[in-house]
């Protein structure tokens, strides 16, 4: 199987690059731009990949509030342009989408499924469910999947996650203040990326929440590194009001997994095991 990987430096891509098997065409932005459409299409034709997974997106959330026009053009119309040379060669698309699609609802307390309607209170989010529609209805053969706080390791310099902030705010400053309003599901990117390895063998495709199981709230998520690497980190919890960012956030992105465990050799394991495993594959993990 010939695989195009874009976005293959990031910390999804970096994962990927390690469960691939086949040929793994990963081109960095130089070799492929994904906004020169005519120049997208021709080289989806000589290469002809069996599969394209698009692991690259603007992920600028608050500064997305800003140049709204940039967030579309990468997050939606370039992602239509490559919907439709995918579907021209006949290849799966495998779509990495965010649980930022949904957010509206803030009284919701009960895990998200694929058939929930969406709502994003954010350019950002407003952008990724763009580009899915662009997906959904232009490539027949595609997987879309919406995902919650990714971390993992990135090949690409400055790609910064929660888990590698707050290990050095905590080193640095001995207290953080983290949001305890906002509930979500920490996923590990290698988890990630082995429930797009098993998708792609078949032809299940459709619309997938995938994260690790369980849930936090990104407080929860800070008191839980420090407990498993053993830092003594004051955590104080603070409301979304106080953080005062510039986009809002969804007050819960729990996502049901459901659908995808069906598709899956085995579980993805509870959020708290993923980061105890990366922690230790890190060497951040205390033992005693």
């Amino acid at each position: 199987m010939r695989t195009l990987l874009i976005g293959g430096r990031g910390q999804l891509g970096t994962a990927l690059r390690a469960r691939l098997a086949g040929e793994v065409i990963a081109p960095d932005r130089s070799q492929l731009d994904l906004t020169e459409t005519a120049g997208v299409a021709a080289q989806l034709d000589q290469l002809r990949p069996d599969v394209v997974i698009n692991a690259a997106a603007y992920n600028l959330v608050d500064r997305a509030e800003d140049e709204p026009e940039l967030a579309f053009l990468q997050n939606a119309l370039v992602v239509r342009h490559l919907a439709r040379a995918v579907d021209a060669i006949g290849g799966t698309l495998v779509h990495v989408s965010t649980d930022h699609v949904f957010g509206l609802d803030g009284a919701l307390r009960q895990p998200l499924r694929e058939t929930d309607l969406p709502g994003p209170v954010s350019v950002y989010g407003a952008s990724k469910l763009a580009g899915e529609g662009f997906v959904r209805s232009l490539c027949a053969r595609h997987f879309v999947l919406r995902t919650c706080g990714l971390y993992g390791v990135a090949e690409s310099p400055g790609k910064g996650n929660f888990v590698a902030t707050m290990l050095r705010l905590g080193r640095q400053q001995g207290e953080v203040r983290v949001v305890d309003d906002q509930h979500c599901t920490p996923t590990r990117a290698d988890d990630l990326a082995r429930a797009i390895v098993e998708l792609v063998s078949g032809v299940d495709y459709g619309l997938y929440h995938v994260t690790n199981a369980g849930a936090t709230t990104w407080c929860g998520f800070a008191r839980e590194i420090f407990r498993l690497a053993a830092l003594p980190v004051k955590v104080t919890p603070i409301t979304s009001a106080e953080f005062a960012a510039k986009a809002r956030r969804p007050a819960w992105s729990v996502l049901a997994g459901e659908r995808i465990a069906t598709r899956l050799s085995q579980p993805l394991p509870h959020w708290t095991t993923a980061l105890a495993e990366y922690l230790a594959a890190r060497g951040e993990l205390n033992r005693g």
